[in-house]
């Protein structure tokens, strides 16, 4: 796909022209730029998300070639979190008790970055395999856990391949993946041809329904092109000839939704949470044009309550730093307009991201070493999905009273 702009809907075809918000111009969000890039032309481009009145899957109005955002430089890897881990363990243990898997079942996952979930698949003797478009991180689950990966984009075409020279999965995975692709009817397109006939796929997601009520805006960016509700998907699914057959709610991410699926003629029972989310969703005002419509005053407020604190901290003489270079927290920073002069600079753990800049606003990105050299008064967790794990883990600022900061879904200090 290139650079363009959307004005139908990527499921249905429908015009798009109810929106959701407008963030203004942002740079890609996961590109930390070296330190030699600094001084050179930044590429930035609209952030605007479009809601389609048919069959309400909300998306980006403009987007960017998923080849250029999902380099062989990407930074995210996801073994870098505690939690993160702990959940793809317990992922793995719950699928393979509730599908009876064995060690001669086959698992593949979907955008498997780093090894994180196909490594306790592995581990206990299974056949796995990753797909994922970025050859850097499909490089770590080789060197660190020894998993392959095809380096390709998910796709009809791909699945076929891949089906031939592997054969059929009985269980697929694809975990905070859907949002990613451009095309995702040919991405959803390609499980059928892979999957076997009674095997089962799930796909995570960040609920659309937690981004409307908890005002996580910053979720919004080039590299979600999709924002999901099971009305959405499951009619996406349909199209691809794929059957949703259960659904659970999930504490990830802020709320996500693990939805089920199969072929739709496989033997997998229809339990009555499918029906119970839809009429959650519905009761939210989810298939109706009103709950968008004002969505957009509630992103400003988080703006203008995040700049009244920083600017009240510089006026106390307050050093503030960021925990984190997430793509949520870089959608944060840029639509708020916030640079050195509000926030001294971002600590990570991640090695790919140390010693380089985030995007738009070029605060440095330092080793988490740095708050202790620094001892802020402010922390302010950009990951805020991840505010406890983080706030246990720098529980010493408390040293020298400094304080954490959140500013999703409102500012708080705590």
């Amino acid at each position: 796909m290139t650079t363009g702009q959307a004005t139908q809907c990527r499921n249905c075809g429908s015009d798009l022209s109810l929106e959701l918000c407008d963030l203004g111009m942002q740079p890609p969000s996961n590109y930390n730029l070296k330190p030699e890039e600094l001084n050179g032309v930044e590429e930035f481009m609209p952030l605007r998300a479009l809601v389609c009145e048919s069959c309400w899957l909300v998306q980006l109005d403009y987007f960017e070639d998923a080849s250029r955002l999902f380099s062989d430089d990407y930074a995210y890897f996801s073994s870098f979190s505690t939690s993160w881990l702990a959940h793809a363990k317990a992922y793995a243990e719950a699928m393979t008790k509730r599908f009876g898997l064995t060690r001669d079942s086959f698992v593949v996952e979907l955008a498997s970055n780093d090894g994180y979930l196909l490594q306790y698949f592995k581990g206990a003797g299974m056949r796995v395999l990753g797909v994922e478009p970025s050859a850097n991180v499909a490089q770590a689950a080789k060197d660190n856990h020894g998993i392959d990966s095809a380096v390709d984009f998910f796709g009809v075409a791909t699945a076929k391949a891949l089906a031939a020279t592997h054969g059929k999965a009985d269980l697929m995975a694809a975990n905070n993946v859907l949002a990613h692709v451009p095309d995702i009817r040919d991405f959803v397109g390609g499980v059928p041809e892979i999957l076997a006939p009674e095997g089962a796929m799930t796909f995570e997601f960040p609920h659309l329904l937690s981004l409307l009520t908890k005002n996580q805006f910053d979720t919004i960016y080039h590299e979600h092109f999709s924002y999901l509700s099971l009305l959405a998907v499951q009619s996406v699914l349909k199209t691809a000839g794929l059957r949703v057959f259960d659904v659970e709610e999930i504490p990830t991410h802020g709320g996500s939704l693990r939805v089920f699926c199969c072929h739709e003629g496989a033997a997998h029972v229809e339990t009555p949470s499918v029906a119970a989310c839809l009429a959650t969703e519905r009761a939210a005002g989810m298939a109706s044009p009103e709950v968008y419509r004002a969505y957009q005053a509630r992103v400003d407020k988080v703006k203008h309550d995040l700049l009244k604190f920083l600017i009240g901290a510089r006026e106390e003489g307050r050093t503030v730093m960021g925990y984190g270079a997430p793509a949520k927290g870089n959608t944060l920073l840029n639509y708020a307009g916030i640079r050195k002069d509000l926030m001294h600079s971002v600590v990570d753990r991640s090695p790919q991201k140390q010693g380089r800049f985030l995007p738009g606003t070029h605060l440095p990105v330092y080793a988490p070493e740095k708050i202790d050299e620094l001892r802020p008064d402010y922390v302010v967790i950009m990951p805020w999905n991840l505010r406890e794990e983080i706030a246990t883990q720098l529980a010493h600022i408390r040293d020298w009273d400094g304080k954490f900061v959140v500013a999703i879904p409102e500012i708080e200090v705590f």
